[in-house]
Parts: structure tokens; C-alpha cells; sequence
């Protein structure tokens, strides 16, 4: 893993942070001197699983959000985030879901919502928030989306889910766009498969070792909200492993 001492005293929000990535990312971060303020929909359960984890969250700030809906609770958050912490310099959106919902014309009008709402919304929401705070500091930022090779292209079965991270694709380049100004970059990952006991379980018979693990997906973040990436804006990063 590399090193960026740089980050040392940054303030991040992740949201997702109860999840597989998420988790990988709260141990990059911590390891690497950022303070730390995760959004997960079960605040209770991320406390008890950061303890398990063995993570010193003495000094982490959780917020137990509904990203899909409560955006004044989101804001009220980042607000409180910045009262404990003065700033927010970093933010990751990992909350995200998958549903195969079958062929368009089969699929149900939940399973559309249900994916755009967990993988896009989710990203605009919290991204909105905490772009507000970092554009009244004026001091830079860093923001990135977890997206998916999903997203460039569709496929049966998948419409919903492609066009949800497509979404997060379009939301990256627009902010990109937008924020450069105010020299907040923001960018996006795109996994292929994610090496996870839950996509094990589901694809049992795959080459698992071919997969990405969170803790390189993890590893490609840090780079990315470290100064070494500071001239990267509205890019989409393969992060496919051998998948």
C-alpha cells in the first residue's frame, strides 16, 4: 500500500461504510491519518462491526442515514461533520446495490427505482452536501464514485443496474466539470467483480482469483484523494483485476 502523508488530519465522509469496500477503505484511511465520518443505513450495526474489525472508533462520526430520501437529515450530517471537524476534504460514495431485474419489458417498476435510487441518488445527494461545504471553504476537495464496468455498455437482465451506474458516470463528469474552479477534483472507479463472500456465494463456479479484492479497489481510492492524483477530473478508472 502506498504511503501519502499528505493525507494525514484530511476529513472523509464514505458512505456504504458497512459493506465489504467500505470497510477496506475505513482501514486504508484510518491507517493513513484521515479522520473519519461514516453514513451507513444501520448506524448500531457499523459501530459493532468496526469493534469486531478490531478499528479504534473512538473518533469516528456516524451518521445511520437513508440516502435514497432524507436529503435535510444528509445535509444536517455534513453540517455536523464540519461542527466537529472545522472541514470535510474527502468524500467517497460507495452506497450502492444490484438487482438483476430481468428483461426490460418483464421487469418490475421497483426493481428501476430501487437501483437508481441506491447507486445514483444516493451518489447526488451526498455529493451535493458536501460539495456546498467544500465550495464555502474554497480550499480544494476530493470526491469519488464507486461506479462499475456495468456502466459502459448494457446487457440482459442488467438495464437497470447498467443505467443506474451509468448515471454515477454522468454525475461524475458534471460535477467534474462544475467543481474544477473551486479545484475539487472528482472522479470515478469502475470495478468489474468485487471479491466478496456475497458474490462468491453467488457465482460459486467463477475464478474467484481473478476478481478484485476490496483492498486493491481501496488502494486505487487512496491514490486518488491523495495529491498525487490532483491533475485527474472526471475520470472513470478500470479497476477490473483479471475479470
Amino acid at each position: 500500500m502506498a504511503i501519502y502523508p499528505e493525507l494525514a488530519g484530511k476529513v472523509a465522509v464514505l458512505s456504504g461504510a458497512g459493506g465489504n469496500l467500505g470497510m477496506a477503505l475505513v482501514r486504508r484511511f484510518q491507517a493513513a491519518g484521515i479522520k473519519l465520518a461514516l453514513v451507513d443505513h444501520k448506524g448500531d450495526t457499523l459501530r459493532q462491526r468496526l469493534r469486531e474489525a478490531g478499528v479504534d472508533d473512538a473518533d469516528i462520526l456516524i451518521g445511520a442515514l437513508d440516502l435514497t430520501q432524507k436529503r435535510a437529515a444528509i445535509d444536517e450530517f455534513v453540517t455536523q461533520v464540519v461542527a466537529q471537524h472545522g472541514k470535510v476534504d474527502i468524500l467517497v460514495n460507495v452506497a450502492g446495490g444490484f438487482k438483476a431485474g430481468g428483461p426490460v419489458h418483464e421487469m418490475d417498476e421497483e426493481i428501476w427505482d430501487f437501483l437508481m435510487n441506491m447507486n445514483a441518488k444516493t451518489a447526488f445527494l451526498l455529493s451535493a452536501a458536501v460539495a456546498r461545504s467544500m465550495v464555502m471553504r474554497r480550499v480544494g476537495g476530493r470526491i469519488v464514485n464507486v461506479a462499475a464496468r456495468a456502466a459502459l455498455s448494457g446487457a440482459p437482465t442488467l438495464s437497470g443496474y447498467s443505467a443506474s451506474k451509468s448515471a454515477v458516470l454522468r454525475l461524475t463528469e458534471s460535477m467534474a466539470a462544475e467543481l474544477m474552479q473551486y479545484g475539487i477534483t472528482v472522479n470515478a472507479v469502475m470495478p468489474s467483480v468485487i471479491d466478496t463472500p456475497q458474490n462468491r456465494k453467488n457465482d460459486p463456479d467463477a475464478d474467484h482469483s481473478k476478481w478484485v479484492t476490496p483492498e486493491s479497489l481501496a488502494d486505487v481510492i487512496l491514490f486518488l484523494v491523495s495529491e498525487s492524483a490532483r491533475d485527474i477530473s472526471g475520470a472513470a478508472l478500470p479497476v477490473y483485476g483479471r475479470a
